[in-house]
């Protein structure tokens, strides 16, 4: 494919999965969730492992299931202090300059979240936009709105936009709309269920690929041309 843009995610891909922010962003969801269901932790663990295949994100579950104070949840999950758990990426900053195109993110966070993330690893200035969460009215990664959404505010098109992130389900959402996508890592979460409604919109679906690579550092782009393909 040709590329004029580059669209990424932020957590996990960005940085790497064994970054200690995932761990702190994941006990935050789930003490979320056992306050919600008035249940423990551990059972929180369970309950969110059976319920999670059927929805986006955990926040599209508990909206689901009857949140509806969602800047609470967000604000929770993502504390003001929360950078303080991203270790540095000493590397990431040259790497992501050698790639001479547009770049913008693309996250199921709130842009506050965003940020702070960019801000820590020193890479703010690199990238064109955020589209967060709210941008597509708390339907994220994989309903279509929130990939059009980052679409359009750099005006570019899903044909020459490359698209990076370590969920499967994500990739297969930005598949689905025609795209290439890079699948980063190896632990890529569960698939999602039949009946998910973020699937059931995107049943109409259009021929793209996906490039599974173990990290971003490994992505290679010559002339406008993707070399992984």
């Amino acid at each position: 494919m040709q590329i004029n843009h580059i669209l990424f995610d932020l957590d996990n891909t960005i940085y790497p999965s064994s970054s200690q922010m995932n761990d702190g962003i994941t006990k935050r969801m789930l003490e979320c969730v056992a306050n919600f269901f008035n249940i423990s932790f551990e059972e929180a663990i369970e309950y969110r492992r059976k319920n999670i295949t059927h929805y986006s994100t955990t926040l599209e579950w508990l909206r689901n299931a009857g949140l509806t104070d969602v800047e609470k949840f967000l604000a929770y999950v993502h504390p003001q202090n929360e950078a303080d758990e991203l270790k540095e990426q000493p590397k990431l900053r040259e790497f992501l300059l050698s790639l001479d195109y547009p770049k913008s993110i693309l996250t199921n966070a709130p842009r506050e979240h965003a940020q702070r993330v960019l801000s820590k690893l020193g890479v703010e200035d690199l990238f064109e936009s955020i589209t967060d969460i709210r941008d597509a009215d708390f339907f994220g990664k994989p309903y279509p709105q929130s990939y059009k959404a980052a679409l359009a505010k750099v005006h570019a098109d899903i044909e020459t936009t490359l698209f990076l992130d370590d969920m499967q389900k994500y990739v297969d959402g930005w598949k689905n709309l025609g795209g290439t996508a890079i699948l980063i890592g190896n632990e890529n979460g569960r698939p999602l269920s039949f009946n998910a409604e973020s699937v059931q919109i995107s049943e109409n679906s259009k021929k793209g690929l996906i490039i599974n690579l173990p990290s971003i550092y490994e992505l290679k782009i010559k002339n406008g041309f993707l070399l992984n393909e």
